[in-house]
Formats: C-alpha cells, structure tokens, sequence
C-alpha cells in the first residue's frame, strides 16, 4: 500500500515537473547583415502584437523566454534600415542565424509625395513633439523590465547589479515628479568593489551633509572612515548622478518630460539644438524619417544640483514615423562645447562626450511605450584636492567610473485594477538595497543576453568581489 502510493507520489511530481518545464519557450540565435555577415546590434525581437520582447546584444545575439500561451504565435525580428524576418514561434531553430537585408526608400520619392507635409528636419521634429499627447499613452500602466548597472573604471569594473523592474505612469499628459513612479522587485546580481576608491564621492558627501566643515579627499585615509558611513555615501552619490529617479523623471527622459519646465524637448528646443532631414528608412515595412540632430545658438544644461553639468552640445539621430509623426528611436550625446566645460571634462575624463543616450519605443494598441533605454555617462569617485581649479589627480586610470544602465521593457499592464492593487504596494527604487535572491522567479524573466567580452569581465568581477568579500 504504501509501495504504491510512494510510486503515484513520485509519478505525479515527474509529470508537475514536465509541465513545469515546458511551460515557457527558450528562442535563442544571432541576427546579422545578410550582406556583410556582420551582427546588427539591438535588433528588435518580439512576439507579434504584443511588447514582450528582447533585443540583440553586440554579437548580434539573443535569448527570449516566451510563455506557452504564445507558442502558436509569430516572432518579428526587425531592425530600422532592414526587411523583416517573421516566422511561427513553433516553427524557430535554435540552431540557424538570422539574416536580415536592407529595405531604404526613397528620400525625394516620398517629399515629392504631399504638398503639405514639413520638409525640413526641424518642422518634422516640431511635428513629432505636438503629437506626442496623441502617440504616448493616454491611461495609466504598469510596464515590467530588466536593469543592467554596471560601472568600471579604466582598469576593472567596480560594480554590477541586475534588476527586475516595474514602472508606473499615469500619462504623458501628467507631470512625471508625482505621476510616475519605479519599483525595484527583484536582484539577481550584485558584486560591488567601490569601496577602496571612494573617497572623495566621502569627501563631496560630508561637504553637502555638513555645511560648515571643510573636508578635502586627500586629508582624508580610508582607516580612520566607518564603513557603514562609506556606504552611506557611495549610495548619496549614486543617487544624485545616476539613480533610476534622474533617468525616469529627469531632462534626459526627453520625450516622456517634454512637458516639463526647461524641457531639453520643449519650449525653445530649436534654441539648443537643429534638426536636419537626412535619408528615409523603413522599420518593419513603415517608412521613418532619419533625422540628424546638431547644435544651435545656446548650450545645452541639466541644472543638475550640486553638479557642474552645464555647457554642451548635442549630437545624435532622432528617427520618426513617416505616417503618425510617433518618435521610434533617438540616440542622443552631450558633447562638452563650453571653454569651462572642454577644459573640466578633458581634466578629469578625457574624454568630451559627458552623457549618451539612447531611446527606442514600440508601438502597442497605438500608442508607442518604452521598449530599450541606455545611458552611459562618467562619475568621479578620486579625484584628490579639487578645491581650486587646478585639478590634482593621483590616478587617472581610477578617478573616475564609466557608469551604464541598461533597461529593457516588456510587458504592459493596463487592467485599471492591476495597477491600481500595485499602486497599494510599498514602492522603492533603491537599486542599491540588498535583497533575497529569487532563484525560481528568475528562470521565467527575460534579461538582457551579455556580450561575450562582457560576461568574461563579469565572471571576473563577480571573483574577486567573493575574495574582498573573505
């Protein structure tokens, strides 16, 4: 009796086990230039009217974990400036590559098309902003995604965490500082090696918190500072310059706070930037505008608080549909352009690009929603005696971080009462608090695939963060 009930106890949990395992889809392969054999980089990979998704990394490959429910559905790959490629997800092979042709219209067949339409780059773009209220959502959502933070500095990284996020936004038309709002659900990976070079982020952090003292990083010796009070300013720093709050409901979410006050998109903008009309492309058989984006008369600024992070130009290409005017993608760099700001940054980076950004959107039910952001831009962290403007630099190899976040975007919840029993939740957007590994939670999520070169340089990091941690 027992024998035989042991033996249905053991045959039930193989077959939960079995429905367990086949209850999601792993897509897997590499997207390339049908002409040059090279890989394309963030191709777009996604389950047709729907935004659950991934893109390519810098090999041109992908991993997409797609739910059961979807099996009889058909995946796109698609890139702007190429064809297509569709096919049924149970019919994908893991096993071949995908390669994708170049699909370019015509620039002077499609202005010769409309009288009406603006022809020059700076009337399309003007265009685009004005129907943002129309393209954007209009309703509350809930949008599930995944971030990579990571930073280096010349030498080694410094620090990864990868993240499970939720976004909440009420509308476009509401203002981002108390309509908006990012919950940090889960940590997958978290190696942090900062501590050892964080002295003058220490130093800056007293000097704010402590308005009377004069505290300067070369008095300063890593002996004699507590580490919880090390911490304490690391993560002060961290948030200020690039926590998820700055990148949500600061300038550079240039669509999203278009509307905002000193908006780099809004009032004025042709004031700080020109836009001139470049070619024609198509993305997934709809034409888009290929705009390029220059300087004009006045510099560029972020009013960063207690941050210089004035005095730049910007560069870059802002692509948009040819049929609504909805803004597809922008790629977006602020370029020291100011004497103050050439000579701080060549000093104390070396280089002058001090922001890069970049900005894709899906269309879903037609209205278009965050799909890719990235944004890379670089932190002091030891920088020495910077009290005069003479600038001391000790090492220049480690005086600062290359800072990157990466988020991609999925699936939307629209359901009034779903977001509306989210919005119950306590809600945080501390990347940089310890949480409880989800091993289970983490098979189903989809994530951003590592490069190669990049999962070298994590599996070193994420050693020597176990021995500084011994």
């Amino acid at each position: 009796m027992d024998y035989r009930f042991l033996k249905y106890f053991l045959g039930l949990l193989i077959h939960v086990f079995c429905i367990s395992a086949f209850a999601q889809t792993e897509l897997s392969s590499k997207v390339a230039d049908f002409s040059t054999y090279l890989p394309i980089v963030s191709a777009n990979i996604y389950i047709q009217n729907t935004t659950l998704g991934t893109i390519s990394n810098s090999d041109g490959k992908f991993v997409l974990v797609v739910p059961i429910e979807f099996e009889s559905d058909t995946l796109v790959v698609s890139s702007i400036g190429y064809k297509s490629f569709k096919i049924p997800i149970n019919e994908f092979d893991n096993s071949e590559d995908i390669y994708l042709d170049t699909d370019i219209a015509s620039l002077d067949e499609v202005l010769i098309i409309a009288e009406s339409r603006p022809k020059t780059g700076n009337n399309i773009v003007l265009k685009a902003i004005e129907e943002l209220s129309y393209n954007l959502p209009e309703e509350p959502y809930l949008q599930k995604g995944f971030l990579r933070h990571r930073e280096r500095n010349r030498k080694e990284y410094k620090w990864l965490i990868e993240s499970a996020i939720t976004l909440y936004d009420s509308s476009y038309a509401s203002g981002a500082e108390d309509n908006l709002k990012i919950n940090v659900d889960e940590n997958r990976k978290s190696y942090d090696l900062r501590e050892v070079d964080s002295l003058y982020a220490y130093a800056v952090y007293l000097k704010y918190q402590k308005k009377n003292t004069d505290f300067k990083a070369k008095k300063l010796n890593r002996d004699t500072i507590e580490t919880t009070a090390l911490i304490d300013a690391i993560k002060w720093n961290d948030k200020r310059i690039n926590g998820l709050e700055n990148i949500f409901k600061g300038r550079l979410n240039l669509l999203r706070n278009s509307n905002m006050k000193e908006a780099l998109f809004g009032e004025g903008m042709l004031d700080r930037h020109q836009f001139k009309l470049d070619t024609i492309l198509v993305d997934n058989g709809r034409k888009l505008y290929k705009i390029n984006i220059s300087k004009s008369t006045d510099f560029v600024g972020l009013s960063t608080e207690n941050i210089y992070n004035e005095g730049y130009q910007a560069n870059g290409w802002i692509y948009i549909y040819w049929d609504t005017y909805a803004i597809k993608k922008i790629t977006y760099e602020l370029v020291a352009a100011s004497e103050i700001q050439k000579s701080r940054s060549k000093s104390l980076y070396g280089t002058q690009v001090n922001h890069k950004l970049i900005m894709t959107y899906t269309e879903f039910q037609g209205k278009m929603y965050p799909n890719y952001f990235y944004y890379e831009t670089p932190k002091l962290v030891n920088v020495g005696d910077r009290s005069s403007d003479k600038v001391k630099i000790d090492d220049k190899d480690t005086r600062f971080y290359y800072t990157v976040q990466e988020i991609l975007f999925t699936e939307v919840i629209q359901d009034p009462d779903l977001v509306s029993e989210a919005l119950k939740k306590d809600w945080s957007e501390d990347i940089f608090k310890s949480r409880p590994y989800n091993k289970e939670f983490w098979k189903n999520y989809n994530v951003l695939l590592e490069s190669e070169e990049e999962e070298k340089l994590i599996q070193d990091l994420s050693k020597r963060a176990t021995l500084f941690k011994q």
